[in-house]
């Protein structure tokens, strides 16, 4: 049985895994989920033991994967990733287990995108480190059980509660990343600029970071636009003026609000009056599917106080309608 699509931690060169730090010291942020991650490191180092199954949740580019690499590399094991939607029976899973070495981790992103009955058979890995399988078919039909080494499933999800109360009972450690202060934003900007031999100045980096959505992924995609940016226009440093002339391209203002967050507010403000309106009517207001709504745009402007749910739907909160009363092109939003 072959495993499907699985990534060993080598890094090929590309920017974003350059740019991934490699070691607990050379990550910024999620204090506490940093903190009960090196308790089980050492203790499990102190063993000899293999980590404890953990369940990293929170939006897409905080860090999943990167922590993911950062625990192989402090373990000294191996790290094989692979995505939720991609392992679609149980034999591609026990063909995954089954290449496994003693104590290496297996990372799991999107794992709330596992069929149901994959979920099922991790059970026992996870417990008993054995998996049953089917050989054969009809009457010669027979159950055998492998054996499987001592190893971490590693699992990332944006969506916890799509996972089933079993499965999720069975992770020693589930945490949760946040979105990034501005400090700490700032910081990972000027480490990503230094990697790349970007010439950039604080006020530049705070610029990005103030714009960056909390995101480190999104600071990286903003410092890469604006290098390019920079350099079209012969700049030699990347200064707070270079870094809003840059965005202002983008059409990301200096809330990290962009052309879609801006629209959404304006259609909840003007076409439905400030009501409460339900998903999928506002994305057809918007012109966009009801999952980017609430997966890429929602989780940002209900934390940062532009939006919130009721039992009625989506109605703007009082920081959408100061944004709102502030901006003297609001008319402009709903035409872009």
């Amino acid at each position: 049985m072959s495993a499907p699509h699985v990534v060993l931690n080598q890094h090929n060169g590309t920017e974003e895994n350059r740019l991934r730090p490699p070691r607990f010291s050379d990550f910024t942020g999620q204090p506490k989920t940093v903190e009960r991650l090196q308790i089980m490191v050492g203790a499990a180092r102190k063993r000899g033991d293999a980590l404890n199954h953990i369940l990293l949740s929170g939006p897409p580019g905080l860090g999943k994967t990167t922590l993911a690499h950062i625990l192989g590399h402090e373990m000294g094991v191996q790290v094989h990733v692979t995505s939720g939607p991609v392992i679609e029976k149980a034999a591609d899973l026990a063909g995954l287990l089954t290449n496994l070495a003693e104590n290496d981790i297996l990372f799991i992103d999107e794992m709330h995108r596992l069929p149901k009955t994959v979920e099922e058979y991790l059970f026992s890995a996870m417990e008993d480190f054995c998996i049953d399988v089917m050989i054969d078919q009809g009457p010669n039909a027979r159950s055998v059980r492998l054996s499987l080494p001592k190893f971490t499933l590693l699992g990332a999800t944006t969506r916890s509660g799509l996972l089933s109360a079993p499965l999720r009972s069975r992770f020693t450690l589930q945490t949760r990343l946040h979105y990034y202060t501005k400090e700490d934003l700032r910081s990972i900007v000027l480490r990503s600029a230094a990697l790349l031999d970007i010439a950039m100045d604080e006020g530049g980096a705070s610029e990005i970071a103030s714009r960056s959505r909390g995101t480190p992924r999104i600071a990286n995609n903003l410092i890469a636009f604006t290098r390019d940016f920079a350099q079209q226009k012969g700049e030699k440093i990347i200064s707070r003026d270079v870094a809003r002339q840059a965005l202002a391209v983008l059409d990301i203002d200096e809330n990290g609000l962009d052309e879609l967050d801006k629209r959404i507010l304006f259609v909840l403000a003007h076409q439905f009056q400030g009501k409460p309106t339900g998903l999928h009517t506002l994305a057809i207001a918007v012109g966009e599917e009801a999952d980017t709504l609430s997966e890429v745009h929602e989780p940002f402007l209900i934390q940062e106080g532009y939006l919130q749910r009721t039992p009625q739907g989506r109605q703007l909160a009082p920081r959408g309608w100061q944004v709102l009363k502030l901006q003297a092109d609001v008319q402009s939003w709903f035409a872009l």
